[in-house]
């Protein structure tokens, strides 16, 4: 049997950009991206703090050490600037495996978004 479990996340993020003329996606700081064990293109799930909005969306790289936290296309209007956002990404995995299994969890600097030394 497989079970969906939390992979990684990056807690409590604010949004610096939200472009809804873009083709959707998140762009997110490629820091955060490896510290995260996240990669281009994978699906994340996000929650907006602010307003409750949960939502799924695939990410692009962004600058690396930007802090850059991006929602693009229709994404964009889930968030705003300024909104605090968790975002999640999961993995499928054996039953036994999953029992064991540590997620990679991001806490980063709630002003900047840049990685807590």
């Amino acid at each position: 049997m497989l079970v969906e479990v939390l992979k990684s996340k990056i807690h409590r993020v604010k949004v610096t950009e939200a472009n809804l003329d873009y083709i959707g996606s998140i762009t997110i700081d490629e820091d955060l991206m490896d510290a995260a064990n996240m990669i281009a293109n994978e699906k994340v799930f996000i929650v907006n703090n602010n307003n409750g909005a949960r939502f799924e969306t695939y990410i692009i790289k962004g600058e690396r050490g930007s802090g850059m936290i991006c929602l693009n296309g229709a994404a964009a209007r889930m968030a705003q600037k300024g909104d605090v956002v968790i975002i999640m990404t999961f993995a499928q995995m054996d039953f036994e495996e999953a029992k064991t299994f540590k997620p990679t969890v991001v806490f980063p600097d709630s002003e900047t978004n840049k990685l807590v030394k």
